[in-house]
């Protein structure tokens, strides 16, 4: 079994990073009660070198937040297109990015895993959500070619939040209000650390 897959097919060798970070560059990650986070995001409909730069600063911007996936209204576009670079429950890691995703869960053999799930744009904070543990998502990539997603476990997790996000949703808000105040004081907590360690990391990763 290949221990990568990039767009949804095997790779026999891959980077740390994805190389369309070394073309990007960072980008303000918002956070919650920003406006572009809770109302759903238009499709894309232009395809070329401005969605592509996008992309790659998107991967950039990931990386520096340490994150596992993140969607285009995190960097403040409302655009329906998120990137990933995240594990399975098998080590296996998947790279990618899907532009006017749309989830499927299947409805046979799955089951709901309620594990913990953060947030780059609520810094610190982790909560259990449950998920099915297995995802499908369809979309385009970005030059508008079809492309599907399948995922398991974490990485079925992955594809779940990040759809949530294109349509305005954030995991706070398949909480309780008990929950998400919670979450709330845990990134105020918290947020100072983050903010310190995205910072070195951007450092580090522009030296």
């Amino acid at each position: 079994m290949p221990r990568v897959f990039v767009q949804g097919s095997p790779a026999d060798h891959y980077p740390r990073h994805a190389p369309e970070a070394g073309r990007g560059a960072v980008r303000r990650i918002t956070e919650v009660g920003e406006e572009v986070l809770h109302k759903p995001c238009r499709d894309v409909t232009e395809f070329g070198p401005d969605l592509a730069a996008l992309i790659d600063d998107m991967f950039l911007t990931m990386y520096v937040a340490e994150g596992a996936g993140l969607a285009a209204n995190q960097v403040g576009i409302d655009l329906r297109l998120f990137v990933y670079d995240c594990p399975d429950d098998d080590g296996i890691r998947h790279v990618g990015h899907i532009v006017n995703p749309v989830l499927k869960t299947p409805l046979s053999g799955r089951r709901l895993l309620d594990e913990g799930e953060g947030c780059l744009s609520v810094p610190g904070a982790v909560m259990a959500v449950p998920r099915p543990d297995r995802a499908v998502v369809r979309g385009q990539d970005k030059d508008g070619r079809a492309v599907v997603i399948e995922g398991t476990g974490y990485f079925a997790r992955c594809l779940a939040h990040e759809t949530d996000h294109t349509t305005g949703y954030i995991y706070l808000d398949r909480l309780s209000k008990r929950e998400k105040r919670d979450a709330l004081r845990q990134m105020t907590d918290r947020r100072d650390e983050v903010y310190a360690r995205r910072t070195a990391n951007a450092a580090a990763l522009s030296a």
